[in-house]
Order: C-alpha cells, then sequence, then structure tokens
C-alpha cells in the first residue's frame, strides 16, 4: 500500500523565509523555529529553497539547513542555486536527505549525472516546471534521480503513463478539495505548496481527513496489527523506550491500541496514563517529545522495544533517563563512549548558553574564536611532544586536552557529533 506524506516548504531569502518564489513577504524571521513547528505539528517531511542570488546569501541559506536538521527529527530536501557539484554537496552534508537539481536550468542536465554517480542517486532529486521537460530528459530523470518535484499543478494521469519516479507536487492552489485529488493520483509520494505550508496547518488532523477520503497518511506503516501482541492483566502493551543514538534506556511506559496506532501515524511516541486513563502524547506538555527511530517487539510478542530521538529529558525529575537511581549491586563500568562525548558536549554547550562564573570553557567562550584556535594549536603542539614520549598516560592526558578544546571549538561553530558522524560516513 502506498502512503502519501505531508511536506510543507520554506522559501529562504535574506535569511528570512518568504512565503512564495514570486512573493516576497516575509512569514518567518526564524526559519529554524519555522522548521521546528512544522515538525512539531506533525509535517513527514520539509522542503527548503534557497532563493539566494549571491555567495553570500548561498553560504548563509546553507548554514540555515544544517541548523534545521539538527532541530527537527523528519527528512529534509533542498535545492536552490546550485550550479556545481560542490553545491550539492554543501546541501548534502548540511543533512539534507536529498538535493534538487532544477531542470528548468540546462547547467542541471549537464550535472546530474556526474553527482549521481558521486553521491548516489537516491541523494538525488530533480524539479520540473512542465510536462515537456519530463518528456524530453527522461533518460537522465529516470537513470539518475530518485525522485520528482513538480512545481506545477499538471495532469498527473499523464505523468504516470510516462515515469513511475515517484513525484511530490508542490502546489500553488488554496484548496482543500484540489490537494486531496492529488493525494489520490497513483505515483504522487505527497504534496506541498502554499495549503500544507500554512502557518496553523494542524497535519495530523488532516490526515485524518485524508483517511476518511481513503488517502493512507502515515510516517511509518507496521508490520503487525495491534491484536497479534500479548497484552497484560490490564489489556496494555509494555513499551520500552530506548535513546537511539547511544543506546541508554530511558523509561518504561504502557501502550492500549489507540495509543499504538497513533504513534505509528504520527511518528511520536504515545503512551497510555493508567493514572490519568486516557492516551497521551510524551511531551505534549514539557515539549521533550520522543520521535520515533524503530518499533520492535520481542520474542514473545508482550513488550515492545522503542528506539527513539529525545528532546530534552525523558524522566519528570528532570532525568535524561527514568532509570538513575541505583539500588543493588557495586559501581560497574558501563561507560558509553558516544554517551560520554554527547555529555560533555552538552556540558559546554550549556555553559556557552549560561556563562558560569570563574569557568576556563566560560572563559574560552568570552574571549572568541581566536583564543579558542590558539588554545587547539597549542594543544597540537603538545599532542606531538607527548607522542614521542614512551608513558602512555602523557598522550592520554594530552589527547584528552586537546578533544576538550576541539569540543568547545564544535559548540562555537554549531558542529555536533552527527555533523561528524555524517562527515565519516560520507567520506
Amino acid at each position: 500500500m502506498s502512503y502519501k506524506r505531508l511536506t510543507p516548504c520554506i522559501f529562504i531569502e535574506n535569511g528570512k523565509a518568504i512565503r512564495w518564489f514570486d512573493d516576497k513577504e516575509v512569514i518567518a524571521e526564524d526559519v529554524v523555529a519555522l522548521a521546528k513547528h512544522y515538525c512539531n505539528m506533525g509535517a513527514d517531511e520539509l522542503i527548503i529553497f534557497d532563493l539566494s542570488d549571491s555567495d553570500e546569501e548561498h553560504a548563509e541559506a546553507i548554514s540555515l539547513m544544517k541548523k534545521v536538521t539538527h532541530s527537527i527529527s523528519i527528512p529534509m530536501i533542498a535545492g536552490g542555486n546550485i550550479k556545481t557539484q560542490d553545491d550539492v554537496k554543501k546541501i548534502l552534508y548540511a543533512g539534507a536527505k536529498r538535493a534538487i537539481l532544477n531542470f528548468s536550468k540546462a547547467v542541471s542536465f549537464e550535472l546530474i549525472e556526474e553527482v549521481s554517480k558521486k553521491f548516489g542517486k537516491e541523494r538525488i532529486a530533480v524539479s520540473l516546471n512542465d510536462f515537456d521537460t519530463l518528456f524530453k530528459q527522461q533518460h537522465l530523470i529516470e537513470e539518475y534521480s530518485y525522485e520528482i518535484v513538480f512545481m506545477h499543478r499538471l495532469d498527473l494521469n499523464s505523468v504516470v503513463n510516462v515515469t513511475e519516479i515517484p513525484c511530490v507536487v508542490l502546489t500553488d492552489t488554496m484548496e482543500q478539495h484540489e490537494i486531496l485529488k492529488i493525494l489520490k493520483s497513483d505515483g504522487v509520494k505527497g504534496v506541498s505548496g502554499l495549503y500544507i505550508s500554512q502557518l496553523d496547518m494542524d497535519f495530523n488532523a488532516f490526515k485524518t481527513i485524508c483517511d476518511e477520503n481513503n488517502i493512507q497518511m502515515t510516517s511509518f506503516e507496521s508490520q503487525m496489527e495491534f491484536s497479534e501482541f500479548k497484552l497484560n492483566k490490564e489489556g496494555l502493551l509494555p513499551v520500552i523506550a530506548q535513546d537511539y543514538r547511544t543506546n541508554e534506556v530511558l523509561m518504561l511506559g504502557y501502550m492500549n491500541k489507540e495509543a499504538f496506532e497513533h504513534t505509528v501515524k504520527t511518528g511520536r511516541m504515545t503512551y497510555y496514563s493508567r493514572s490519568q486513563k486516557k492516551q497521551r502524547l510524551k511531551g505534549i506538555s514539557s515539549g521533550h517529545f520522543q520521535y520515533v527511530k524503530s518499533l520492535t517487539i520481542d520474542c514473545d510478542k508482550d513488550t515492545l522495544l522503542a528506539k527513539v530521538d529525545q528532546i530534552g529529558p525523558a524522566c519528570h525529575t528532570g532525568n535524561h533517563s527514568c532509570f538513575y537511581q541505583p539500588i543493588v549491586g557495586a559501581d560497574v563500568d558501563t561507560k558509553n563512549s558516544l554517551q560520554v562525548l554527547e555529555s560533555m558536549y552538552k556540558s559546554i554547550a550549556e555553559q556557552k548558553k549560561n556563562p558560569q562564573k570563574d569557568s576556563d570553557t566560560t572563559s574560552l567562550f568570552d574571549k572568541g574564536l581566536d583564543k579558542i584556535l590558539k588554545k587547539i594549536g597549542k594543544k597540537t603542539a603538545e599532542v606531538i611532544i607527548a607522542a614521542k614520549n614512551p608513558n602512555p598516560d602523557e598522550i592520554k592526558s594530552e589527547l584528552s586536552d586537546f578533544l576538550y578544546h576541539a569540543i568547545v571549538l564544535m559548540v562555537e561553530k554549531g558542529i555536533t557529533w552527527d555533523d561528524i558522524i555524517d562527515e565519516f560516513e560520507n567520506r
């Protein structure tokens, strides 16, 4: 079964979000906050277009894309101002799932094979303004791209007859019945544009309307029905939530059928509150949402494991995990390398946000980038000297100091561990 997606779009010009290609009204001063708003309201993915005219504005737009991908848990595809392979690289390295080549420009015809072979076909999309371009460039599009973004309304039945590549339709219509008609079309995997990008759009409510019109809308598709699970005496399914990055166990909750289906449909963890006797979206009051990465049932089908992207602490006490009180046994070495590095990063970032008196870290941030770079240069030299020393403790100490200052630089420049891991993977 084909599941459809709701994909709001953001047009960046001069660092701000404007309404449309030819409508320069600013709808949001803060692009990142707008992206987070769409994500929290239930959007399935996001399209961003860079409408910059200068290299300086283009660099600012790329920076905003990177900040967006760190702030949302839904996929982002992005395009605009792409002229070279390096432009595609910058967009992908900013965290975009795919880069969009504008096929109204001849330079994209020459570029698509190169970037497809370099980064992979699945990382490339094309935008089309008319059916004629699809017909003329069909071979290039099908061989070197993964999806099509149609930039206006067109005869979708004709498109389906020409190509099997899934498409997203970006339209300026504000008519709900037109949106539903587009979503019912075979080959259309999602819809975007003015209607979908309304600031007061409740995507979950609109998905209900879509369901009533026999259009399947969901972020995930469960391979099992809730009736196949073995429930406890209360008729509930126990759920263990685990941080997908560090594998840290965060909490234990419970689901009834409605909570499970809401979780699958929205991609956000929803539990059944035994005290309130109703389903409750995790984070609805605190903003500490849990975004689903995967759901796995155990061998007896009586316990669900949810790997999630946890926003803020999972526990109502303010602790990251509900499991923070040891009661039996001595301390054991349970260090998780990534967890330690993430914790150090968060601690340093917190000191940048909330300076502390007599703190070396705060002092570095106060003195600025040049001071941080000077420290890194000094620590690099000390690492080299220590490496010549046969005492392994010295090199461990100097590398630790170097890494600390490197993390300070990461925080100063807005680079996260995810950026570093993505860079390793791309290599």
